[in-house]
């Protein structure tokens, strides 16, 4: 008696293929906001970071991945391996792909 039957309603007025459309067009819209604000930047990061590491020469400042601060001594084109300094009279070899970061000095007129 005080209960109503609830009967289900279709868009009756698009076409099922729009209708579906409708329906992933959220999904979509987050695919396509992931890729401009995650995957993008990452891939010019890493393009960025590689042509940084074939460029690398002697007397570059580096951070290894271990977090190792030091000067490269002696690089070898297109070796796996590069000698870096990490304290007075200490060189180490190193992994080319283990370098994270290459620090470039900020010249005296650039500071801010």
């Amino acid at each position: 008696m005080f209960i109503a039957n609830a009967y289900a309603q279709t868009a009756s007025h698009l076409p099922a293929s729009i209708s579906s459309l409708v329906q992933f067009a959220p999904l979509l819209l987050i695919v396509v906001v992931f890729y401009f604000l995650l995957i993008r930047p990452q891939q010019t990061a890493q393009k960025t970071l590689k042509a940084q590491l074939t460029a690398l020469k002697r007397g570059d400042r580096v951070v290894t991945a271990g977090g190792i601060i030091g000067v490269i001594k002696k690089v070898g084109e297109g070796a796996t391996e590069l000698d870096v300094e990490i304290a007075p009279n200490v060189t180490v070899s190193v992994v080319r792909s283990t370098i994270t970061t290459v620090i470039t000095p900020v010249a005296a007129n650039d500071k801010t």
